[in-house]
C-alpha cells in the first residue's frame, strides 16, 4: 500500500497553471485586497485531470467531513459503506469518504454526496459486537469526483485528487507575495493561539501542530479540522482547491469563532464575580445582624413598624389590606440579603403611597365656573354649557350620580387640552394628564405583573398617585393615535377605565388589588375618531372642537395671545397695540390652520422683533397696522377666496370647508374639439369626480332645456378643472357647482360672478344638505360674494352663523338645480370680456 501511495503521489506532481504572470505584481506596491483579486489561481491542467483518474470505493459520511492529513476514526454501520472498507482492503486501497449533502437519507444515491472528499487510507478496522466496523484511518489527498460508476453492492465513484504539495509561495511572485503569506500565516497562527488558550476543549498539541504545517493548504485544512462548524461550512472548505483561498476562507473563520469565545470567556468571569459580591454582601448582613442581636438593638432593617404605621394610616379599603397585610407577613420573615426582599417593598410603597380616601371638594358655584371659562376661553359654547349643566346636576343630586366621560374631538390648536385644564380650575380639582400618543403596549395602561424584573404599575395607577386624590381631572391626550402589536391592544385596556360601570374595581396587574376610579372625571382628546375603536367611543360622551372662524380668531388673538406674548416678552400691555386689521390679515395671509398655533407665533415674531428694537434702545411703533406686516413677516404666505372679477362662461364659485376653516373654491370648465373625453384635473377625490360625473349625466339629459339639444357630444372634449392642483380635494358639496360652470359652458351663459354655492347634486337634480355650513358662509362673506346658494335642508344650520355675515349677505335655499340655474346664470347676450369658455 506504501508504495501504491508513493506511486501515485509522484505521480500527481505535476505542472500547476497560473492564470495571470505573478511577475507583473512583484515590480509595485499593492494592496493585500488587491493581490487577493489578481494573485495566481491554482489550476490543475486538462490533461491532468484526464489522466489522473481513479476509481475508489466510496464511504458517505453523515454529519462530518475529514480533510486531507488528519487522523480520523469512522464508525461504519451501513452494509453498503462496510462492503466499499472490505473491498479497499482487499485491493490495499484507499476509500474515498465524501459527506452526504442531506443526513437524513439512509441509502444515498448518485445525487445525495457532495463532488469532493477525502481518500482515506486504512490503518486498522475492527469488527464490532453489533456488527458495525470501527476504522481509524489516516487522510490522504482531496479527490474530486468526475462521475459515479455504479451504486451496487456499494458506490464506486471516478475521481482525480488534488496534489497536496502544491505551494503558491514557492512559485516566482517575488518578495512582496512572499509577505502576504507570511503575514496570513502568522495571523492564522496567532488567532489559532488565542483559541487554544481560551478554549477547554482543544489540547496544547494542537498549536504544535498547526506550527509544523508546512504549506498554507495544510495549516488551513489541520484549523479548519478543529473548529466546530456546520457541515456545510466544513464542505465549502473542502471544495477550495487553491490552498491560498482556502487559507483567507479559514482564517475570516477562525476570527469570529475566537471573537465567541473570548465573549464566552467575559461573560463567565462577570457572572462569576457577580456571585462572589452576593455572597460577601450576604456574609456581612449576617454579621450585621447578629451584632444588632447582641447589642439588643432589634432588627430595623426592614422598617416594618414604619410600613405597618402607613398601612394603618391608608384608609385602604378590606380586601386591599388584607392583601397587603400578607405580604407584610411576608417580608418580616425574610432574611434582608433575599432578593425578593427589595420586590415585596416596593409593593408596599405603591400601596400605602396611593391615595384612597384623599379627595378634594368641587366648587358647585355656576358662577364661578361660567367666570373662570369666559376668562380663560372664546367661543365653545357647547364645552361651555355641558359643564355647567354637570355642576348644576351635581349641586342637585350630590354624589349620586357618575362622573362624565367626555371625548374633546378637534383639530390640532382648537383648545381642547388648555379647555381641560380650565375645567379643573373651575372645578376646584386636581389636573392630571397623559399622553396616550405612541403607545402600543397594554401593558402601559394595566401595568406588568410582578412576576417580571422591574415590573410597575401602568400609568393610570401611577397618575393617580401623582394627583394625591380620588377625584382628579384625568386627561387622556391624543386617544386616537394608540396602536396596537403582539403586546396587546392599549385601547382595550381602557374599556374598563372608561366604563362607569366597571372603573370601580379597576384591576391592574402590578397591585392585582381593585382600584375605585369612578370618582374621576376622565376627558379624552383626538383629532378624529377614524381609528379610535366603535367600542371605545361607545363609552365616552363626544363633543366637537370645530375649527376657530376668523371673527373668533381675532378675538382670541387681541383677547388671549397678545397680551400673552406681551408678558413673556418682557413688554407691558400698553408698549404695543395691534389693530384688527393687522390680526385679520395675519390670519388671512400668514397661517392656514384651524387653530391658532401659528396665529400666536407670528405674533410672537412680530413682538420679538419690536422687543429687540427695544433693547438696542431704538424706539418702536405703538401701533401694528396691516401695512407693516411684510417689514416684520415678509411677503404673505398664503391667499385666501376673493370674488372672480368678471362675469365668466364656465366658471362657477363653490364654497369648501377645509380644517383650517372655510374657503372659496372656483370651478372651470372648457370645451374643444374632441371625441367626447372627460377630463377632471386638480387632484380630485373619488367622491368629487363621481359628482362631476353626475353632474355632466344631468346637463346632457337636460340639454333641450338649457339650449344646447343640438350640440353633438361625441366631437367635442370636456376639460373639468379645479384650480390649485397641488392640494387635494373631495366630497360632494360641490355637485352643484360643477353642474352650473357645465350648463354655462354648454349654453355659453356666463355665471355671476358674486355668487356662491355649495350642495350635492343628484341624477334627478335634486339638491341634497352638505355640512360645514357655518364655514362656508364665513368665507363668502370674508371674500366678498353677494349671494350664497345653500340647499333648503341646510336652513337649520343659518342658526349658528353669525348676524353680522347674515346681513351682509343674501342667503338663497334651493330644492333643486334649476332654481340654482335660475339665481346663477345669465342671458346669453350678456357675456363679460374674456368668458367665451370654448377653446378657439
Amino acid at each position: 500500500m506504501a508504495e501504491r501511495a508513493k506511486r501515485r503521489v509522484t505521480k500527481t506532481k505535476t505542472k500547476t497553471k497560473n492564470v495571470v504572470g505573478a511577475s507583473e505584481f512583484g515590480q509595485q506596491k499593492i494592496s493585500f485586497a488587491e493581490w487577493m483579486e489578481h494573485r495566481p489561481k491554482m489550476q490543475l491542467p486538462r490533461r491532468y485531470r484526464k489522466s489522473s483518474l481513479f476509481e475508489y470505493p466510496v464511504v458517505t459520511l453523515r454529519d462530518m467531513v475529514v480533510y486531507p492529513g488528519t487522523v480520523v476514526p469512522l464508525f461504519i454501520g451501513r452494509e453498503k459503506s462496510i462492503m466499499a472498507v472490505e473491498a479497499a482492503e482487499r485491493d490495499d486501497a484507499p476509500i474515498l469518504a465524501v459527506a452526504q449533502t442531506d443526513s437524513s437519507i439512509e441509502d444515498p444515491g448518485k445525487g445525495d454526496i457532495y463532488t469532493v472528499g477525502t481518500e482515506v487510507f486504512i490503518d486498522r478496522s475492527l469488527r464490532m459486537p453489533d456488527g458495525t466496523l470501527s476504522v481509524l484511518g489516516q487522510g490522504g489527498q482531496r479527490v474530486v469526483v468526475r462521475k459515479i460508476l455504479r451504486t451496487e453492492p456499494y458506490i464506486m465513484a471516478l475521481g482525480y485528487p488534488v496534489p497536496p504539495s502544491y505551494d503558491i509561495s514557492s512559485t516566482d511572485s517575488g518578495s512582496v507575495e512572499e509577505g502576504f503569506l507570511e503575514a496570513m500565516r502568522r495571523t492564522v497562527l496567532d488567532m489559532f493561539e488565542k483559541m487554544v488558550q481560551t478554549s477547554q476543549e482543544i489540547p496544547e498539541e494542537a498549536y504544535i501542530n498547526a506550527l509544523n504545517a508546512t504549506t498554507e493548504g495544510t495549516l488551513a485544512d489541520f484549523v479548519a479540522s478543529v473548529l466546530d462548524l456546520p457541515v456545510e461550512q466544513h464542505q465549502q472548505i473542502m471544495e477550495i482547491i487553491d490552498p491560498v483561498d482556502r487559507l483567507f476562507e479559514v482564517s475570516k473563520l477562525l476570527g469570529r469563532e475566537v471573537e465567541v469565545l473570548e465573549l464566552e470567556s467575559q461573560i463567565h468571569s462577570q457572572v462569576q464575580r457577580e456571585m462572589d459580591k452576593t455572597q460577601r454582601e450576604y456574609y456581612l448582613r449576617e454579621q450585621i445582624r447578629a451584632i444588632r442581636h447582641e447589642l439588643g438593638e432589634g432588627d430595623d432593617f426592614q422598617d416594618l413598624e414604619g410600613l405597618r404605621d402607613k398601612l394603618e394610616a391608608s384608609g385602604m379599603p378590606d380586601e386591599v389590606r388584607k392583601k397587603a397585610d400578607k405580604e407584610l407577613a411576608r417580608l418580616a420573615s425574610m432574611p434582608p440579603a433575599i432578593p425578593e426582599v427589595s420586590i415585596i417593598r416596593t409593593y408596599l410603597d405603591w400601596l400605602t403611597d396611593l391615595p384612597w380616601t384623599e379627595r378634594t371638594e368641587d366648587n358647585l358655584d355656576i358662577a364661578h365656573a361660567a367666570k373662570v371659562l369666559e376668562e380663560n376661553h372664546y367661543g365653545l359654547k357647547k364645552v361651555k354649557e355641558r359643564l355647567l349643566e354637570y355642576i348644576a346636576v351635581r349641586k342637585l343630586a350630590g354624589n349620586k350620580m357618575h362622573s362624565p366621560i367626555l371625548c374633546f374631538v378637534g383639530p390640532p390648536g382648537t383648545g381642547k387640552t388648555s379647555m381641560g385644564r380650565s375645567i379643573a380650575t373651575a372645578l376646584g380639582r386636581k389636573f392630571v394628564r397623559v399622553s396616550l400618543g405612541g403607545i402600543r403596549d397594554e401593558a402601559e395602561i394595566r401595568g406588568h405583573r410582578r412576576t417580571y424584573i422591574g415590573s410597575m404599575p401602568g400609568r393610570i395607577i401611577q397618575t393617580m398617585r401623582n394627583a394625591g386624590t380620588t377625584n382628579p381631572l384625568f386627561m387622556l391626550d391624543e386617544i386616537d393615535k394608540m396602536g396596537a402589536d403582539f403586546r396587546g391592544d392599549p385601547a382595550a385596556a381602557l374599556l374598563e377605565v372608561l366604563d362607569p360601570e366597571q372603573n370601580f374595581s379597576f384591576m391592574d396587574h402590578y397591585l392585582d388589588v381593585p382600584y375605585d376610579l369612578s370618582k374621576v372625571i376622565f376627558i379624552t382628546t383626538a383629532n378624529t375618531l377614524y381609528t379610535v375603536p366603535p367600542a371605545l367611543e361607545d363609552r365616552m360622551e363626544v363633543i366637537e372642537f370645530p375649527g376657530y372662524i376668523e371673527e373668533e380668531k381675532v378675538e382670541i388673538a387681541l383677547r388671549f395671545l397678545m397680551p400673552r406674548q406681551l408678558r413673556e416678552h418682557g413688554l407691558k400691555p400698553g408698549d404695543v397695540n395691534f389693530s384688527r386689521n393687522a390680526i385679520q390679515h395675519v390670519i388671512r395671509e400668514y397661517t392656514y390652520e384651524a387653530g391658532v398655533r401659528n396665529l400666536e407665533r407670528n405674533i410672537a415674531t412680530i413682538i420679538r422683533k419690536l422687543a429687540r428694537r427695544l433693547a438696542e434702545g431704538k424706539s418702536i411703533p405703538g401701533r401694528v397696522d396691516a401695512d407693516s406686516l411684510q417689514k416684520y413677516l415678509g411677503p404673505p404666505q398664503y391667499n385666501f377666496g376673493e370674488v372672480e372679477d368678471n362675469n365668466e362662461v364656465g366658471v362657477a364659485t363653490g364654497l369648501a370647508w377645509t380644517e383650517a376653516g372655510g374657503d372659496t373654491m372656483p370651478v372651470e370648465v372648457l370645451l374643444m374639439p374632441g371625441k367626447g373625453g372627460v377630463t377632471m384635473t386638480g387632484q380630485l377625490g373619488d367622491v368629487m369626480q363621481e359628482s362631476a360625473q353626475a353632474a355632466l349625466s344631468y346637463a346632457r339629459a337636460h340639454s333641450e332645456e338649457f339650449g344646447f339639444g343640438d350640440l353633438d357630444f361625441e366631437k367635442i372634449d370636456i376639460h373639468i378643472h379645479v384650480p390649485e392642483g397641488a392640494i387635494p380635494k373631495d366630497g360632494p358639496s360641490a355637485g352643484i357647482t360643477m353642474a352650473t360652470a357645465l350648463i354655462s359652458a354648454l349654453s355659453q351663459r356666463p355665471v355671476k360672478k358674486d355668487v356662491a354655492m355649495t350642495g350635492e347634486i343628484t341624477l334627478r337634480g335634486r339638491v341634497l344638505p352638505v355640512g360645514g355650513v357655518k364655514a362656508k358662509v364665513m368665507a363668502a362673506h370674508r371674500a366678498g360674494i353677494k349671494t350664497v346658494v345653500l340647499p333648503s335642508k341646510n336652513k337649520k344650520d343659518l342658526v349658528e352663523v353669525p348676524k353680522k355675515s347674515l346681513r351682509a349677505l343674501k342667503i338663497v335655499l334651493v330644492s333643486n338645480m334649476e332654481e340654482v340655474l335660475d339665481i346663477a346664470l345669465l342671458p346669453k347676450e350678456e357675456i363679460s370680456e374674456g368668458g367665451t369658455g370654448v377653446a378657439d
